[in-house]
């Protein structure tokens, strides 16, 4: 029997909404963006692949189109092989990665050709009748994934013109989240109330405060609520480099008994890299550490590893890819690490992605990052896969498990389409709560 061919494939650029949440590199825009890869094949299946927004992206996938159409889907292999020799270098991209959270730089990290990866493994899957899972590395290790509880800060929508800068209402939702996700959560009793209503909804069990965002200290304070109000739960906290070696030290003495891990608690300086001061951080603190922006490739990883800088890697399939965010997780197994995945704003067919690379990757993974809980409602798929207790669940069905809807797809177009720009700005909507507010990476974000 004839290897099914990859008869079309089409690149929709899509949009939905988000929260005014905070960063350090400043509050999220009403919308966000992302970038969809179609596959469809001889036996008339469908491939996906979800991927970061933005019109460079795009445009690398539109470029590789000829290489994918007409291929058959076992060579996926050998297509993902043409695709990085054709690969083309960036002028403005210096190598550094995102160390210093350039958001700018986010596009050359994130690999556009790991969602034709993703939509070529949906189609393999279903040829052979399995979940993609079973593709990957040893194969199905589970079938449900821990996930964690993405608390976030987020600003009050109704410091910004609504006219220029649309964010959802959704007060009138009778979903006590969905409400409450688009207000102002700024203290730490707003932060426990955040937690308790996507704990209520989600059932998570853990939870990750994103910081970078007030002092130190105050971020700190919510931390100790938290913990107060969940003692049974893991606490971390991911100030993306935000402050000095000095301060982070001092901020988690004692602190033990509070957080499980600190996330890129800081970064480059004194002319040493994150790498380095990350190091240093563990030596004098004794935290376990996760990364997601000190190793972003391969060559970076090395480092990190050489240096003991990190134990948990958080390795986006954005980043790696789906057969490299498996091989990191099998290495980090057999050195006694943990692997764990990193999220961006996303759509459900990243949640079907995140579901099978959870469910093959071995030994025992740190809890999974999502945002999901900031997007739910906006689904593009008819059977998104759902967290339950705190836990997402891997789909039975062969591929990635998912179906698109694709009026909803054409819808998230239109939305992109209507938008003035494609590109991830969280400077903009800083102007109304800070004038004149600009990025510093070892500044948190309200703090000037």
């Amino acid at each position: 029997m004839e290897h099914p061919v990859i008869t079309k494939m089409q690149v929709i650029p899509v949009a939905g909404y988000d929260s005014m949440l905070m960063t350090l590199s400043g509050a999220h825009a009403p919308c966000f963006t992302r970038n969809l890869v179609i596959l469809t094949d001889s036996l008339n299946h469908t491939g996906i692949g979800e991927i970061h927004g933005g019109d460079y992206t795009c445009d690398c996938l539109n470029f590789v189109r000829p290489l994918v159409e007409g291929q058959p889907i076992a060579a996926y292999r050998q297509i993902l092989q043409k695709i990085h020799k054709l690969a083309r270098h960036e002028p403005t991209d210096d190598g550094e990665g995102i160390q210093t959270l350039d958001i700018s730089k986010l596009k050359f990290v994130v690999k556009s050709e790991w969602a034709i990866e993703c939509a070529m493994l949906d189609l393999i899957g279903q040829y052979l009748g399995v979940p993609m899972c079973q593709l990957l590395g040893e194969g199905q290790q589970r079938r449900e994934v821990e996930m964690l509880g993405y608390l976030f800060y987020v600003s009050d929508k109704a410091k910004t013109p609504a006219g220029e800068m649309q964010y959802l209402d959704e007060s009138g939702n009778p979903d006590p989240w969905f409400r409450l996700r688009r207000e102002e959560i700024l203290t730490p009793e707003r932060i426990v109330e955040e937690a308790q209503a996507v704990q209520e909804k989600y059932g998570f069990r853990n939870f990750k405060l994103k910081g970078g965002v007030l002092t130190g200290q105050e971020e700190m304070d919510a931390l100790r609520a938290l913990k107060k109000a969940f003692p049974d739960a893991r606490i971390n906290i991911d100030p993306n480099g935000a402050w000095s070696l000095a301060e982070a030290v001092e901020l988690c003495k004692g602190m033990h008994d509070v957080i499980t891990y600190v996330e890129d608690p800081c970064g480059p300086e004194a002319g040493f890299s994150g790498r380095e001061i990350m190091r240093e951080f563990k030596n004098a603190t004794q935290f376990q550490v996760a990364t997601n922006m000190i190793a972003t490739d391969w060559r970076q990883f090395y480092h990190t590893v050489s240096l003991n800088a990190c134990d948990i890697i958080l390795a986006d399939p954005h980043f790696w890819g789906f057969d490299g965010t498996i091989r990191m997780s099998q290495l980090l197994d057999s050195w006694g690490l943990t692997w764990g995945v990193h999220s961006n704003n996303h759509f459900d067919i990243t949640m079907a992605a995140f579901a099978q690379v959870g469910a093959a990757a071995v030994g025992t993974p740190a809890p999974l990052d999502t945002h999901w809980i900031w997007q739910d409602g906006q689904n593009l798929l008819d059977d998104t896969p759902q967290i339950r207790n705190g836990r997402l669940q891997v789909p039975d069905a062969p591929g990635l498990g998912v179906h698109l809807n694709m009026d909803r797809v054409m819808a998230a177009n239109a939305l992109y389409r209507k938008l003035p720009s494609h590109d991830r700005d969280d400077a903009k909507a800083m102007q109304y709560l800070i004038p004149g507010w600009k990025y510093d990476h070892k500044k948190p974000c309200l703090v000037r």
